[in-house]
């Protein structure tokens, strides 16, 4: 399944979801995707951001170096 943000020609943001890509394809070639606010059937896939989950440790602060860093709570005391 898949998750994707559809647009109409008035600019209508809307979610709907397709067994794959090939599914929204069909769909749109049969005139079967209206939008739920006017009822266009102008109706294209929106840009979307990629849905990417978060990594499950964080990222280790940077190492200071021998004459210090600078910029870490611990400046000038090395």
């Amino acid at each position: 399944m898949i998750l994707y943000t559809l647009r109409c020609a008035h600019d209508h943001h809307f979610e709907h979801w397709f067994d794959n890509s090939g599914d929204f394809d069909a769909k749109k070639a049969a005139g079967q995707l209206v939008c739920p606010e006017c009822g266009d059937t102008k109706v294209g896939k929106a840009i979307m951001a990629p849905n990417v989950g978060k990594s499950a440790a964080a990222a280790p602060a940077p190492a200071c170096t021998p004459m210090g860093c600078g910029g870490c709570q611990f400046a000038g005391q090395h």
